[in-house]
């Protein structure tokens, strides 16, 4: 029972279920697991020991009964600290917001309870949430169980990296601009951004609502060691919440595509051509769906850099507005430094040529949804690098430049609203690398289903001991 950690969500579900196990058994040895590696780690920063035990032992109290049972009961999971979860603090890695304590769950947390779920730690980020490297002056900086030279990934870092190291199965994100998908691919494990409108969103401690473009372009999304972890967390949080009006009941699986699936490979990161290892990485993968039987071509996808400038101006552009007078008062000097060197490019835009980019938008995705008519999913990396060396955005401007260059991938697809997956392909130089794939509007089915492909072939590297 000491290596139920190491279990997937699934398997710990129905083990729990059928009383193979107990719900306690389950958060213990993950409590357990993180008292051994978190303070290496720094990727939970509250662990939630006395109120996950009695969930779990309510939970076990709740199948002696015979009541009805979701999909994730007694099954424990994190949450990150940018959420509202009722009688904690969001923190959102920012000291001064350390006593905001919120009074409601946001969607996605009491979606989890819902599913039955155990939460039992809150994962750290960085400040304001907005960087790729997951460190603040208020809770530390989370360092990568792969090497602690190199970013765990932001800002879902602390969720990342407690999947990674074992844990829990199941971690909690969110995905503006690769935060769920860019800290997957740096540790090894899954990490889905599903389609706008598919998660509920909504945070009850919010003074006013999100610009519109962060409304449009973030998501919530599950991270995970397995494929079939990912499709139960997110059958779990895709439940209906009234308190977002974009949420769409769309059905989670699709109707059969015409088969064989075509799929669009390209080893560049919207304006980058990706590294060697990357390239590579890709490249396989592609061969393996290939094996598959899906039909793999290399070929651009249309308007990639153009997507992927758009966001900066929308995403950026609104920013400036809504975010720098606080990170300025607020934040601590490594996101003030950051903050100016990711939007000291994003063309300044008066309300008319706010609104002429948000028209073009629509034109964007007009043109991705005939693409996709062809080729229902597209293979690309997710970064054009290996995990950075930790601090490579707040060194210099050129660092700044090398990471925001090496992002495009993960820029285009919260403009276009669609979902991807990045998925573990590779290792070299003793880091992961993972691949991204992209499909229509509200087919993360199969998305989800060639990501098993690439994982069937490529063996598993997580969970994992810190390896310093």
């Amino acid at each position: 029972m000491n290596e139920l950690w190491r279990w997937s969500a699934g398997d710990l579900a129905r083990g729990i279920r059928t009383r193979q196990i107990s719900s306690r058994e389950a958060v213990a040895a993950c409590l357990q697991r993180t008292q051994a590696v978190n303070p290496t780690l720094n990727a939970i920063v509250q662990v939630l020991e006395r109120e996950a035990l009695a969930a779990a032992d309510e939970a076990d109290r709740a199948v002696a009964r015979g009541d009805a049972l979701g999909p994730l009961h007694g099954v424990p999971v994190t949450t990150k600290v940018n959420v509202d979860q009722a009688g904690l603090p969001t923190t959102n890695g920012v000291v001064a917001f350390k006593d905001v304590i919120a009074r409601d769950d946001s969607p996605v947390v009491a979606n989890l309870r819902k599913a039955g779920a155990v939460i039992f730690g809150r994962t750290n980020t960085p400040a304001f949430s907005f960087r790729w490297f997951t460190d603040n002056d208020l809770h530390g900086r989370t360092l990568n169980p792969w090497s602690k030279a190199h970013t765990p990934g932001g800002s879902s870092g602390g969720a990342s990296s407690a999947v990674a190291a074992g844990m829990g199965p199941i971690a909690h994100g969110n995905d503006l601009a690769g935060s769920v998908r860019f800290p997957a691919s740096c540790t090894g494990v899954f990490g889905l951004r599903p389609s706008f409108g598919r998660v509920p969103a909504f945070q009850p401690s919010a003074a006013e609502e999100r610009p519109l473009a962060v409304q449009l372009m973030s998501v919530q999304g599950p991270l995970a060691r397995t494929v079939a972890d990912i499709r139960l967390a997110l059958q779990a949080m895709a439940a209906a919440d009234p308190r977002d009006p974009w949420w769409v009941p769309a059905p989670l699986q699709g109707p059969a595509p015409a088969r064989p699936i075509r799929v669009a490979m390209t080893v560049t990161a919207a304006w980058t051509p990706a590294d060697p290892p990357v390239a590579d990485a890709v490249r396989r993968a592609g061969q393996w769906l290939a094996e598959a039987g899906y039909v793999v071509e290399e070929v651009e996808p249309p308007d990639m850099a153009e997507a992927a400038r758009l966001w900066d101006t929308l995403a950026h552009g609104e920013a400036r507005y809504f975010m720098a007078a606080a990170i300025e008062k607020l934040g601590d000097e490594r996101i003030r430094r950051a903050f100016g060197g990711m939007t000291r490019h994003t063309p300044v835009l008066d309300a008319e040529g706010h609104m002429r980019a948000q028209a073009r938008r629509t034109t964007l995705i007009r043109n991705w949804m005939s693409f996709m008519q062809r080729y229902p999913l597209v293979l690309t990396p997710v970064s054009a690098e290996l995990p950075f060396p930790y601090g490579l955005d707040v060194e210099s401007l050129e660092g700044i430049d090398r990471v925001m260059r090496a992002q495009g991938t993960q820029f285009m697809v919260p403009l276009l609203g669609l979902p991807a997956i990045s998925a573990p392909a590779g290792v070299a130089q003793g880091l992961p690398i993972g691949v991204q794939l992209i499909g229509a509007r509200f087919r993360e089915d199969l998305v989800m289903e060639a990501a098993e492909v690439i994982e069937a072939r490529h063996p598993a590297t997580t969970p994992i001991d810190p390896a310093f």
